[in-house]
């Protein structure tokens, strides 16, 4: 069966972090934070940027990136403006657990694990001129190349109205 899986090493920013858990809370997918962290969980801008999302999350803690690879199998995708792949050009497996990884938004990934899985390494396509896109919007672009390859499973299709009908 098929998992998607967000995995933020090191994060730095609650509010970022906040964001991300409420783009997994409405996606399924599970929430993977490495430590160290530059915040604490208790942190009130993490808890307010998820509102009232984090009682619907799956969340996991790991002291380390060794600690996480350690307990986790699958396949592993490595984001990163290094990459040689274009994010959507990847054909994400949908018979196994997938882990989409983001780095720290100051450094990345360690540049010794981007090199020791090159054929893992995916960047989304912007601007040369221009260091990166925020960590949040990078992971709800990933995720949700991810989740359209797998036809969005468990995931609402249709929107409704609330005050009027569309005409069928």
């Amino acid at each position: 069966m098929n998992r998607l899986n967000i995995v933020l090493v090191e994060p730095q920013i609650p509010q970022n972090t906040g964001n991300i858990s409420r783009t997994c809370a409405v996606t399924g997918a599970a929430l993977h934070l490495v430590k160290p962290y530059g915040f604490e969980i208790s942190d009130k801008k993490l808890k307010r940027a998820g509102l009232d999302y984090w009682d619907k999350l799956e969340i996991y803690e790991y002291d380390n990136i060794d600690d996480f690879f350690s307990k986790n199998s699958g396949k592993f995708y490595f984001f990163t403006t290094k990459g040689r792949m274009v994010h959507s050009d990847v054909d994400y497996p949908q018979d196994r657990e997938v882990y989409i990884i983001f780095g720290r938004e100051d450094k990345g990934l360690p540049e010794k694990l981007l090199y020791e899985n090159p054929q893992s390494c995916v960047r989304i396509p912007m601007r040369k001129t221009l260091r990166s896109l925020n960590l949040s919007n990078s992971v709800a672009i990933a995720c949700y190349e991810v989740l359209r390859q797998w036809n969005y499973p468990d995931l609402g299709r249709e929107g409704k109205l609330t005050q009027y009908t569309w005409d069928e």
